[in-house]
Parts: structure tokens; C-alpha cells; sequence
């Protein structure tokens, strides 16, 4: 099995349909086809075994993942934010790699040794070389490698092979649903899981996709009224800016907006629903090593929440929906017992869209070929999968094990809070102190004395932040997660000030 199959089955069922980019200049599925072989041919020339794409997303992008897949040799998206060290050290696994790099970018790969051009070059290589004829290789190498973003540990390669990919587009897409007319904007870099696979599913559906290089809740705005944007997905952060923005916030023609990559605040989301009633809102919860969407809370499941009377179903608005058809999930504890509805612990996985596999490590799965996914979740009894963290996020304080993500929904459920973390700090006598930064909602102030009693009082004492930082804003990567390492290390510094 081979990506290149999605692509060939596109130019073949509807190849003079618009599928990537700005209707402007918008590439179809058979231009597409044809750059995709371009750029294969011009991989195979140089002897490369990988590319690696160091730049922002845009029509470059899906051509590079389909040459690749095309030559037979892995796409390997790398964020353009790292440090320098970081970055060489990832680039010193790809010495025979050829490069792709915005300007700004492409002295790290040439220092690295890496042939390397830019975005605008790659283009016009694969449109100067397109072959009469091209055989896709018959490899074993991996389709994508995708760097984890190392928030808590040293990324790690997740090695995602053309069956992971094609097995999660053939198992969630149906080909040739969208409209002619449909637009999918995606608003995430090329390094995140979901670049790829809405590059995937959204061709395989036959919708455009394009993306905005720099997202300013104001350009967003605009680019789905100017574009006809019927489809988008953003990040929990990104949809609370658009809902921040003073003045015109209509969205006419966008007909469904997903989100995920981090928690989503409820009063976010039901601000959300409210504002666009029109909009089919759909959550999405996946990994890098599960190829993307593992579970979905659907938008009747999200209208469902927001009209209903009992709490249990007005709960699931902060649930990830329920496990897709594809994958398999158990909910397990430190000894791996399969717990029952309503008990926390492990989430574990398995499917044919499930990689687990980290390059140079090998695969990660218990005897059974379920893969730990490190989050910790509980599902309820109709099945909804309530997600709380990740495990090595959870405080130890003396004995117990306090999962942050239950203070920060109380945190986040006060009216004069916009955004908040919850992280445990080293302590001499407990082992970990539980510490908070909040950011106030504009034109509020917060008194930490009120806010701890505030939390104290929706939980017991021992949940309660022993400090409480009113800051101006979070340290979040560009997908919305936190940086809970760089929390601490502030924390650490205001207390050495204290």
C-alpha cells in the first residue's frame, strides 16, 4: 500500500477539481499528480533517502509528501521554531535528505549538508521535471516521521508507514463526498499530525484545502468570508482569539470547524456554539503515533450537551466523543487491568491506523498490540471518552496522585479567568507543591486568597494550589499545548523571589 494510492484515485475520479490552494492559483488533482511525480523524480536524481520540509505550509507541502511517497523515501516535516542544537541534532539523522526550506531557514540545512531549495525552487523543479511515466518504489520505508514537540521529554521520531495513513483515511473518509465547491482551511505547520492528514482526507474527499502561513485571528476571519471556507480546524487557543475579535465575526459560508490538539475551556466552546449556530462543531482527540482522530465528539453530540437538562450529558461538551469504528480502547491502571466505566487511568489503543513506532527504537505494544497512549482518560457509561491529561503531567503530593487537568477546569470555570495550568513544583516536605498560573479575562483582576477558597470549595483541601500567578499569558507551542516545563522553571524563579 502506497499514499500515492489517495492521490491517483483523486486524478483519476475528478482531476480537474480544485484541491489545493487559493482558488487564484489553486493546483487540481491532476496538476497535483504531476508535480508529485516531478518532485519524485527529482528525489530519486539526487540519491536522497528522505525529505525533510523545514518551512511553513502551503501548496509545497502536499507535493512534497506525494514525491516522497512516490520515490519511496520518507517526508520528514521539522518545526521551524527549534533551537539550533535541537535542530542539528534531528538533522543528523537525515544526512542524505533533501531539503526543502523557507529563505530563512535554509542555512541549517545547508550547514547540515543537505541539498537544499526553497518552497517557490521545489515547485518549479517538479514542474520542470514531470516524466512521462513514473513507478511508484516498492519500499519498506516509512511514509512520514514526524518529531513528538518534546514538551515533557526529547522529541522522539514517530514513524508513520503508508498503511497507519491509509488506513485511517479509508476508515474515516468517504471518497468524493465533498461538494465541488467546498474549502477546508487548516491553520496548523506542517509538523503537526494534523497537516498530513487533512491533506490526506481532505483530497481523498475531493474538498481544497489551504492554509494560512501566520495565523492572526483577523486574517483567519477574513480568509474564510474571502476563500468560501466551508471546512476548518483550528487549535483551542486559535478559536478563542476569533471569538476575542471586536466587531464583524460572521462566518456565512463555513459549515464545519474541528478542533483539538489541547483541551478546549467550556465556556470557549459554548461561546463558540452560540455565536455560529450554523456551524457543526466536531472535537477531535488523536495522537502523532495514532495517525490522528481516535475519537470524536460529533455536533449533535455538542448540541445534545448544550440543551440538555441533566448534568451527565451537559458533561460530555468537555469529552472527546467516542472512539471511531477503526480503533480499539481499553482504560487500564498501573497494573494493567481493564477498568470499568467511570474509573480513571492509562489510555491504550489499537488499530491498523495505530503506528506506535519510534525511529530507531523500534515498536511499543504490550503482547496484545495495544500502544499506551501516556494520557489518562476515564469513559463514561454511554461510552464518551473524558480525557484528563497526561500522565506524566499528574502531581504526586505525599500519597496522591492529582490529576492537574480537574483543577484547571475548576480554574477555568471562573468568570475572571481566560487561561490556566496547574503544575506540580518540587517540595522538600510533600515532594510536590501544586502551583497555578492564570491569565484574567481583559478588564478583570484576580485575588489569588479568593481564588484558592474558590477552588477549595468545588474540591477538597489537598487539590487546592498551594500559589496561585496571575500572568499575561501561557507559554503554549504553535498546536496549543502548554509548555508545563517552562511553567515550572517560572514558578520555581517567582519563588525564589518571594
Amino acid at each position: 500500500m502506497n499514499l500515492m494510492m489517495v492521490l491517483e484515485m483523486a486524478a483519476e475520479g475528478f482531476g480537474d477539481r480544485a484541491v489545493v490552494g487559493r482558488r487564484s492559483d489553486a493546483l487540481t488533482a491532476a496538476r497535483l499528480r504531476d508535480l508529485a511525480a516531478g518532485g519524485a523524480a527529482k528525489v530519486r536524481e539526487a540519491g536522497a533517502d528522505a525529505i525533510v520540509y523545514l518551512a511553513v505550509n502551503g501548496p509545497a507541502f502536499p507535493v512534497a509528501l506525494f514525491a516522497a511517497s512516490l520515490a519511496g523515501v520518507p517526508l520528514v516535516p521539522v518545526n521551524y521554531r527549534l533551537g539550533a542544537d535541537q535542530l542539528g541534532q534531528l538533522l543528523a539523522n537525515h544526512p542524505r535528505a533533501l531539503g526543502i526550506a523557507d529563505p530563512a531557514q535554509a542555512e541549517a540545512l545547508t550547514g547540515a549538508g543537505l541539498s537544499t531549495r526553497t518552497p517557490h525552487e521545489w515547485l518549479a523543479e517538479a514542474a520542470a521535471n514531470v516524466p512521462e511515466t513514473i513507478e511508484a518504489a516498492e519500499t519498506e520505508a516509512p511514509a512520514v516521521i514526524i518529531y513528538t514537540s518534546g514538551t515533557t521529554s526529547k522529541p522522539k521520531g514517530v514513524v508513520l508507514r503508508h498503511e497507519n495513513l491509509a488506513s485511517y483515511v479509508l476508515e474515516t473518509v468517504e471518497f468524493a463526498s465533498a461538494g465541488e465547491d467546498d474549502a477546508a482551511l487548516m491553520s496548523v505547520p506542517p509538523y503537526h499530525i494534523a497537516a498530513v492528514s487533512n491533506v490526506l482526507s481532505n483530497l481523498y474527499a475531493g474538498r481544497r484545502v489551504l492554509t494560512l502561513e501566520a495565523f492572526t485571528p483577523q486574517d483567519w476571519l477574513s480568509t474564510v468570508r474571502e476563500e468560501a471556507v466551508t471546512n476548518a480546524m483550528v487549535v483551542p487557543t486559535m478559536l478563542a482569539r476569533v471569538l476575542g475579535v471586536e466587531g464583524d465575526k460572521s462566518v456565512p459560508s463555513l459549515k464545519s470547524l474541528a478542533y483539538g490538539g489541547a483541551k478546549m475551556p467550556l465556556k470557549v466552546i459554548e461561546r463558540a456554539l452560540g455565536e455560529w449556530p450554523h456551524v457543526d462543531f466536531v472535537n477531535a482527540y488523536g495522537l502523532t503515533e495514532t495517525s490522528s482522530t481516535i475519537s470524536v465528539l460529533g455536533p449533535d453530540e455538542h448540541r445534545a450537551a448544550v440543551a440538555s437538562s441533566d448534568d451527565a450529558v451537559r458533561a460530555r461538551l468537555e469529552s472527546a466523543g467516542k472512539v471511531v469504528p477503526a480503533i480499539e480502547l481499553e482504560i487500564r491502571d498501573e497494573d494493567g487491568e481493564v477498568l470499568p466505566p467511570g474509573a480513571a487511568g492509562r489510555i491504550w489503543v489499537r488499530g491498523n491506523q495505530v503506528s506506535s513506532e519510534y525511529a530507531g527504537l523500534g515498536s511499543s505494544v504490550d503482547e496484545r498490540g495495544f500502544f499506551d497512549t501516556r494520557d489518562r482518560g476515564r469513559l463514561d457509561e454511554e461510552g464518551f471518552l473524558f480525557i484528563e491529561g497526561r500522565i506524566d503531567d499528574t502531581i504526586i503530593r505525599g500519597a496522591e496522585n492529582i490529576a492537574p487537568a480537574e483543577i484547571e477546569d475548576v480554574l477555568l470555570r471562573h468568570p475572571d479567568i481566560e487561561d490556566a495550568v496547574v503544575v506540580g513544583v518540587p517540595d522538600e516536605e510533600w515532594g510536590q507543591r501544586i502551583e497555578a498560573a492564570v491569565v484574567p479575562r481583559p478588564g478583570s483582576t484576580v485575588d489569588s486568597v479568593a481564588l484558592r477558597q474558590y477552588v477549595r470549595e468545588r474540591l477538597r483541601g489537598s487539590k487546592t494550589p498551594d500559589y496561585i500567578a496571575t500572568w499575561g499569558e501561557l507559554p503554549r507551542t504553535p498546536t496549543g499545548k502548554i509548555l508545563r516545563r517552562d511553567v515550572v522553571r517560572d514558578l520555581l524563579g517567582e519563588r525564589a523571589a518571594r
